[in-house]
């Protein structure tokens, strides 16, 4: 009789997405490990990635439901440790190299601009004068943070303000982000959409319903998951963007506007809490089914 593989969860412990997929792999295998890449130390002499009493690169495979509670640059330094497990034949759900380009949104960006997926007018500088500019021809932009998630850190200005005040503004976001990623602010319908897929295949779409007056959907500014039934053109772009990045479980955010569909981001990790309550799908036990198809 063979072995239950060995599959670790790496993600933060306590968290919903991160217990319920561990409880989904312990449900199949019998083995739980849930890691916090925190507390994981590499060691290149002994070729070793070492969580606890736990050796990484030992086990089969390693789910990645989060990779830190806040992304920044050193999000892609935990992101590069797993590239080790890789080549010690640890199979990693979904490829390092593949999440590495979906952590930094300029790359997340640039790469979806270069195969023509349709997204907001964007003007990345480091130059004040030049996003002073590019507030003025949008009216209205919304100044992200190259690492973050539900929409933390996001900041709209507009050119509605004295020209001081406006410089001032976009002096203080720089003082945090040198290099600004500014986005022409688009009238969403009072929603935008989180499309899942699993292995580049379709499960379904939930919609992000903004409740109150803020001017984003996120779960975080107190949105709610509803399901949503998006047109074939819809589907067809959010599969063409996934398909750029060969992740295993991925959700793309799309905005239905008057101007047709865009695309604002493809995600590292996808959601498990907008698929449950906005689609009625067990996406843990779905990826779980995935994983172990995989590794044989």
């Amino acid at each position: 009789m063979r072995t239950p593989p060995k599959i670790g969860v790496i993600g933060i412990p306590g968290k919903w997405s991160t217990e319920t997929l561990a409880d989904a792999v312990e449900k199949e295998t019998g083995f739980r490990l849930v890691v916090d890449m925190a507390n994981v130390t590499l060691d290149l002499e002994q070729n070793s990635l070492y969580s606890g009493s736990h050796n990484l690169c030992e086990l089969d495979a390693l789910v990645v439901k989060k990779i830190s509670a806040v992304y920044s640059p050193t999000t892609l330094d935990r992101l590069e440790l797993l590239r080790v497990a890789e080549q010690a034949g640890v199979r990693v759900f979904s490829p390092a190299q593949s999440m590495l380009r979906l952590i930094d949104r300029l790359s997340c960006t640039v790469t979806l601009r270069n195969a023509g997926i349709p997204m907001p007018d964007t003007v990345v500088t480091e130059e004040v004068n030049h996003a002073i500019e590019a507030v003025q021809r949008f009216g209205s932009a919304v100044f992200k943070p190259l690492y973050s998630t539900k929409a933390r850190g996001m900041l709209i200005i507009d050119d509605h303000q004295e020209p001081a005040a406006l410089r001032q503004a976009i002096l203080s976001f720089r003082e945090e982000n040198p290099m600004m990623y500014i986005q022409r602010k688009i009238e969403l319908p009072g929603r935008d959409l989180g499309m899942v897929f699993l292995a580049g295949r379709y499960l379904g779409s939930y919609a992000r319903v903004s409740q109150g007056e803020t001017w984003n959907t996120t779960i975080h500014s107190g949105g709610r998951y509803a399901p949503h039934t998006p047109t074939d053109e819809v589907i067809a772009l959010a599969h063409q963007a996934q398909a750029l990045f060969n992740m295993d479980f991925t959700t793309v955010d799309v905005a239905e506007t008057n101007q047709g569909p865009i695309v604002f981001e493809v995600s590292a990790f996808g959601g498990f809490q907008g698929a449950k309550d906005g689609i009625g799908i067990d996406a843990a036990a779905l990826y779980v089914a995935h994983v172990l198809k995989e590794i044989g």
